[in-house]
């Protein structure tokens, strides 16, 4: 079985240590450690993560190859320090049946860059009128825990229910695409000065916080888990820190494109960023800040959402929503949260792999470095300044708002229990 020592590293930003790797398993953390055998990497300045994990990912397969496949979306993952993905329903056909989701978890173990755990439709077709087999799919060979209408609201009260009461029973959990629709309906961005300007469709914040604060609610009733999707209003913040003051079983994310970007670069008229849910305005993004920093919002997902080149590069009203993001992710988090001092790496590590892992139930991720563990961890030089150039990407799409921008860090290694996927910021 190989070895790999990983030597002086800073463990989740702290204490510089030695890191054995011996087959899949951390063997030993410590300091002056070595290994007959071992292939040796210097780690000098650069921080060592447990392995990222998303909660939120569109893979595209099956149905939409063009925009991405299991392989090069993983491929992406672990270019970005990812180790586990959840790879979201709204394919074709949709994963609403065992079957489609049994196929999905099968290409990821094809794959061999990162673990994929399907996510499963809530409703059947994401039509949002009859429960999808949520049963049948925890219990197939995916082992599915997340169910998702994602790109689609589950807007029926009754449906939403329902949906909470069955997951329940094997502990699993709704998340949440909170968008009223027809509090959206011809939205083509948010809702305020810069959408009055440009004379176009505003995207209200209310639209989110309504379906919120309906979902906590009905989540506080049934003892069931929620966990919503790409919270990105100061309103949103709000109702989830009361719904947390209150012991109400509700997590959150935030995308990174929303810790970062607003809706004043939409005066570009560039598609690349229009998104779903929308940028929103410098209050609400220093507001999802400072919630990501105390914890009421729980954790950086990605929400890569690739699309094919004619999809973006069109006019703004006729362009998709949605942009790539597996392969910056932890760049924006690191220029956001932690140059600001909002987080330290340990916080870090926490947001993007502790707790999304604990939310979705993954097994082995989000595990400490430490000996006896599974060996899925990043390293990462910090000190590292680069400009975005997506003809890099490992993704099949191109569609990131970060092209030409300056970003700090980058990812030199990934290992996948063990095996490394990255060395020396290239896909092993």
């Amino acid at each position: 079985m190989s070895k790999i020592l990983i030597r002086g590293a800073q463990v989740l930003g702290g204490e510089v240590q030695d890191v054995l790797i011996d087959g899949e398993t951390i063997a030993e953390v410590g300091t002056g450690l070595s290994a007959e055998g071992a292939t040796v990497i210097e780690a000098a300045g650069q921080i060592l993560l447990p392995g990222l994990v998303d909660l939120h990912t569109h893979l595209r397969e099956p149905g939409r190859e063009d925009s991405e496949t299991v392989l090069t979306g993983t491929r992406a993952a672990a270019s970005g320090g990812f180790t586990a993905v959840f790879a979201m329903a709204n394919t074709h056909p949709v994963a609403d049946t065992a079957g489609v989701v049994e196929q999905v978890y099968r290409l990821g173990k094809e794959s061999g860059y990162c673990d994929v755990q399907p996510i499963g439709a809530v409703t059947v077709g994401l039509e949002g009128k009859k429960l999808a087999e949520l049963g049948a799919m925890h219990d197939s060979a995916a082992g599915v825990t997340v169910f998702s209408d994602d790109g689609k609201c589950v807007d029926d009260a009754v449906i939403m229910r329902r949906a909470l009461e069955y997951v329940k029973a094997f502990d699993g959990v709704v998340a949440q695409h909170a968008q009223e629709p027809r509090l959206t309906e011809g939205a083509q961005m948010n809702e305020g000065i810069v959408s009055a300007e440009l004379g176009l469709g505003g995207w209200p914040a209310v639209a989110e916080e309504s379906i919120i604060a309906r979902d906590v609610l009905l989540a506080e009733h049934v003892g069931s888990r929620v966990h919503i999707c790409h919270l990105s209003t100061a309103g949103s913040v709000e109702i989830v820190r009361w719904a947390k003051s209150r012991g109400i079983d509700v997590t959150a994310e935030v995308t990174p494109h929303h810790l970062l970007l607003t809706d004043e670069m939409v005066r570009s008229y560039n598609p690349v960023y229009k998104v779903n849910p929308p940028l929103r305005t410098e209050k609400d993004v220093l507001a999802l800040r400072e919630a990501l920093a105390d914890g009421t919002i729980d954790i950086v997902a990605t929400d890569h959402a690739p699309h094919p080149h004619e999809d973006k590069d069109c006019e703004w009203a006729a362009a998709a929503m949605g942009m790539v993001g597996l392969e910056t992710a932890l760049s924006v988090v690191q220029q956001t949260m932690v140059e600001t001092g909002l987080l330290d790496w340990a916080g870090v590590a926490d947001r993007m792999s502790f707790a999304p892992a604990r939310i979705g139930r993954a097994t082995g991720h989000g595990r400490p470095v430490s000996a006896g563990e599974p060996a899925n961890l990043t390293l990462v030089d910090p000190a590292y300044r680069g400009v975005v150039d997506p003809a890099d990407f490992a993704s099949r799409s191109r569609n990131t708002p970060y092209e030409g921008r300056e970003l700090p860090g980058r990812v030199t290694h990934t290992f996948l229990r063990g095996r490394a996927t990255v060395v020396d910021g290239k896909l092993a």
